[in-house]
């Protein structure tokens, strides 16, 4: 978090570790930076750093719910998220997921409609108020196995990656019988004949209630990720446009961006420009790798500084 009194801006980025060489501008900046003391590495954790949530927990099908319709505060919520699974040889493996699958919401309401019935009979709802992220609603006492998210399981063996043992089984059993479903509906054939990946699976995950309150130190937030824009939501913070990010008091999320080489081409001579006219105090920087630094305008005479290398 941003220190008190300070013009502020704080960046959030992937994980560091690799592409640097091709980032010199950028390992020459965080050479001179200020390094702060690591945190722990991942998105939920990285999130956690700025945001102070009760329970500590970043749920992602309720805080999603939260942006897509009025009811995510009801029960617990799970992602079920329509897919591309490929069989192979002696397992299946999903190659698509969600936005991934460019759904519209005729197509999201047609393959829909025969798995209602399905999802009543095993006692959890479903719906799309958004074509690309599914939910099922659960009781509030729900146990819910572990369930690993897509872009985990993409590419492995899903039978790895499927909820395990006898918690697991009616999840098993409920993904097998969708699958049924949407093999034999008609938006699949008409997708097939235009050249798109079917829908013929869903992908559990993401489940939770939605966290009582969550607060953070930020006077708007600019990201194109769902999760942190429900976090942003249920926080109260506004969403700032593009033109708005080096606003003093701004989160701003890149860690969509493709690594250090795109950083560089994106927003490194941005973050230079502000800090050499005085429009911020610092920018801090923080990466899903858990490393963290302070960027600030005198660091730009530290010429005796190496650049940054990856893992460093």
């Amino acid at each position: 978090m941003a220190m008190s009194g300070l013009r502020s801006v704080t960046v959030l980025l992937p994980a560091l570790d690799a592409g640097l060489g091709e980032a010199p501008r950028l390992a020459r900046m965080l050479g001179r930076a200020d390094a702060l003391e690591p945190g722990v590495l991942g998105r939920e954790a990285q999130l956690l750093r700025h945001f102070r949530v009760v329970p500590t927990r970043i749920p992602v099908a309720p805080l999603t719910r939260l942006l897509d319709a009025r009811d995510a505060g009801l029960g617990t919520w799970v992602r079920c998220d329509p897919a591309h699974v490929r069989p192979d040889l002696s397992t299946a493996r999903m190659l698509a997921c969600g936005t991934g699958l460019e759904l519209d919401a005729a197509e999201a309401e047609a393959l829909l409609a025969p798995l209602r019935p399905l999802f009543g009979d095993f006692g959890m709802p479903i719906s799309a108020p958004h074509p690309q992220r599914w939910y099922a609603q659960l009781p509030a006492e729900a146990a819910v196995p572990a369930l690993v998210p897509p872009e985990v399981a993409l590419g492995r063996d899903l039978f790895d990656c499927l909820p395990p043992g006898p918690q697991g089984q009616r999840w098993r059993r409920l993904w097998n019988e969708a699958q049924v479903l949407l093999h034999h509906n008609e938006v699949n054939r008409s997708r097939t004949r235009r050249g798109l990946p079917e829908v013929n699976s869903l992908w559990f995950w993401g489940a939770g209630r939605l966290p009582d309150s969550a607060l953070a130190p930020f006077s708007g937030v600019l990201t194109l990720d769902p999760v942190l824009r429900g976090l942003a939501k249920l926080a109260e913070l506004p969403e700032r446009a593009a033109e708005e990010a080096w606003t003093p008091g701004t989160l701003v999320d890149l860690v969509h961006v493709p690594g250090p080489a795109a950083i560089e081409q994106g927003i490194v001579a941005e973050m230079a420009e502000v800090l050499r006219l005085g429009a911020l105090d610092e920018i801090v920087l923080d990466s899903t790798d858990g490393r963290r630094w302070v960027l600030a305008p005198r660091q730009r005479w530290r010429f005796w500084k190496r650049p940054l290398h990856g893992g460093s």
